[in-house]
């Protein structure tokens, strides 16, 4: 049951609906719906007219159980806090009493925050069912993709602009596409994503339409464009394996490169060396490899000093030179000894929302051309099903920040590199964070995202 309203056009609404729609629009006057005309909070009128009541049984139940639900995953939380607290201070002491262990940043340190980024939230967006997105800095564009409303239906894009209120267009995507895993904005007005229908497809931002599509092997699970050359793809698939496709040549793709395992390449990054020639960092449960696409190896070299941290969950790096990565874990979940195969794995079954695991985030610096040391680590909440998305920011004087969607914020923690001190926490979300991406423009306009499965969040970094 609603209370039933007008405005001065003479459209009825809900109060929700009506409050909704000016918080959306974030201004003190909003467009109707349905005319366009538009109104202020002080001419929205009641409408005393007789209780209105539609039986619904079915939907009873169901907010009866979401409510169960809901109080069931806030009492989960606080507990998990709980343990999140007693895992800090268990590190802090392990950090202070052994001198041989590993450098953890304090969570709580207090740093200067002069000559660094300062993060200003331009706009929100009410997102359904997003679950990866890109932004194209220069056009002030962002693509979000997800499944559309209703049961069984289809996979579909959503272009946004950044600083319009109802500049929402839903875009269908062609059949058989399915769900889309990752999403590359490339120069000229074009985008790049990798989907589980085993498509690769380049996508017109201009007509909305993909203009494009080729067939892969395994579903594809990330992609990303070449700093150098506009017509060079990468992607990365479900079986491990890298390929490199030329979208002057639409028939196959130029080179087909295995990977060191069978586990989804979940990160790709394109990068150039410090002797100009062109690299792919790439990152699946096992580790960071690098991958030589201009040289003849045909399989990647796992970064020194990778080995057995985790499962690789992330992978931020600094393009085009790529002098600084940062990869994430979490931890294994291994099998009984007398298991038939006993190798680690991951949890194959959804974790309640929240729960996460308290992992680690690890800076490695360039040391040669094709070599990184491993430097300082920090501990973090992240998930423990989901293999998130991380950026590194670059800053005034050659510094650099570090963002991460932190599971027990339900927002982006930033920190502060190398030393991993934390920077600043942005406005968390009501759910956790599923993609997180930094963009910057040709004339220097610099963007983050965040994004949940409730709402887009859009920041200037300046």
């Amino acid at each position: 049951m609603d209370v039933i309203r007008c405005i001065p056009c003479g459209h009825v609404y809900g109060r929700y609906c009506l409050e909704r729609w000016l918080l959306q629009c974030g201004k003190k006057k909003a467009p109707c719906p349905q005319c366009g005309k538009r109104y202020k909070e002080n001419n929205i009128i009641n409408l005393y007219v007789p209780e209105i009541a539609v039986p619904n049984n079915d939907l009873e139940t169901q907010v009866l159980l979401l409510r169960e639900k809901n109080e069931s995953l806030e009492k989960q939380q606080a507990k998990l806090l709980e343990e999140i607290k007693e895992h800090k201070k268990m590190i802090e002491l392990t950090s202070d009493g052994t001198p041989d262990a590993e450098p953890i940043a304090s969570l709580t340190e207090d740093i200067d925050h002069r000559n660094l980024c300062s993060f200003v939230l331009q706009n929100e967006f009410l997102v359904d069912g997003a679950r990866v997105m890109g932004i194209d800095a220069s056009s002030q564009i962002i693509l979000t993709s997800g499944r559309g409303p209703g049961v069984g239906a289809e996979h579909i894009l959503t272009k946004i602009s950044m600083f319009a209120r109802r500049g929402m267009q839903k875009i269908d995507l062609p059949p058989d596409t399915k769900a889309i895993r990752d999403i590359c904005i490339l120069p000229r007005g074009h985008a790049v994503f990798a989907s589980l229908g085993r498509k690769l497809s380049l996508f017109s931002m201009a007509t909305n339409n993909v203009v494009l599509q080729y067939n892969l092997p395994a579903p594809g699970w990330s992609c990303s464009g070449d700093h150098t050359s506009s017509t060079h793809l990468y992607t990365g698939l479900q079986n491990g394996m890298l390929l490199v496709f030329d979208i002057r040549q639409t028939s196959a793709p130029l080179h087909c490169m295995m990977g060191l395992s069978t586990h989804p390449v979940h990160t790709i990054h394109s990068a150039v060396d410090g002797s100009g020639s062109r690299k792919v960092f790439s990152a699946s449960s096992i580790g960071p490899c690098i991958w030589d696409v201009d040289g003849g190896e045909d399989r990647p070299n796992l970064l020194s000093g990778m080995e057995n941290q985790g499962v690789c969950i992330s992978l931020a790096c600094a393009p085009p030179s790529s002098d600084l990565l940062v990869a994430s874990y979490r931890p294994k979940v291994e099998l009984p000894d007398d298991s038939a195969t006993p190798q680690a794995i991951t949890p194959q079954s959804p974790a309640p929302t929240g729960s996460g695991k308290l992992g680690h985030h690890t800076l490695l610096r360039r040391a040669a051309t094709t070599s990184f040391a491993k430097d300082q680590t920090c501990s973090g909440n992240v998930s423990d099903l989901r293999m998130s998305k991380s950026a590194i920011i670059p800053c005034g004087g050659n510094q650099h920040l570090f963002a991460y969607g932190d599971e027990s914020l339900y927002g982006v923690r930033t920190w502060r590199l190398p030393s991993f001190q934390t920077y600043t926490d942005l406005r968390p979300h009501r759910q956790p964070i599923l993609d997180l991406r930094f963009a910057e423009s040709s004339t220097g306009e610099r963007y983050l995202g965040c994004l949940s499965a409730e709402k887009l969040q859009v920041f200037t970094v300046r």
